[in-house]
C-alpha cells in the first residue's frame, strides 16, 4: 500500500508531503495506481519548480518507493494551488483504489 502523508500546520498551510511504498494493485512496471500517483507527484513538483519562485527541497529513493517534499514557508498562492489539486488527485485515487492507497493529514 502506498501511504501519503499531507503535513499541516496550525493555520491548515500544506508544509510537506511524503509518499511512502509500493501499491501493489498489480506487477512491476503494470501497477496503474503506482503509476497515477507517480504522475501526479512528479508533475506536482515540476510545475512549482517551473511555474513559481518558490522554494521547496525533495527527497526521493526510487527503490523504496518514497518521496518528501518539504515546502519553505510563505509560499506563493500559485504552490498551494498546485499542492491542492496533488490532494485532489490523490484523494480521487483513494476513493477508487481504498485497498492500495491511503491518504492522511498531519498536524505539525
Amino acid at each position: 500500500m502506498i501511504k501519503v502523508t499531507i503535513y499541516q500546520n496550525s493555520e491548515g498551510e500544506i508544509t510537506g508531503v511524503s509518499i511512502q511504498g509500493h501499491a501493489g494493485y498489480a506487477d512491476n512496471g503494470s501497477d496503474i495506481v503506482c503509476a497515477a500517483v507517480s504522475v501526479l507527484t512528479q508533475n506536482t513538483v515540476n510545475s512549482i519548480e517551473q511555474f513559481t519562485e518558490d522554494r521547496f527541497s525533495v527527497d526521493v529513493d526510487e527503490k523504496e518507493g518514497g518521496l518528501y517534499l518539504k515546502m519553505k514557508p510563505g509560499y506563493s498562492g500559485r504552490s498551494k494551488l498546485l499542492l491542492d489539486s496533488l490532494i485532489l488527485g490523490l484523494q480521487g485515487i483513494e476513493e477508487e483504489y481504498m485497498d492500495y492507497l491511503d491518504v492522511i493529514f498531519e498536524e505539525v
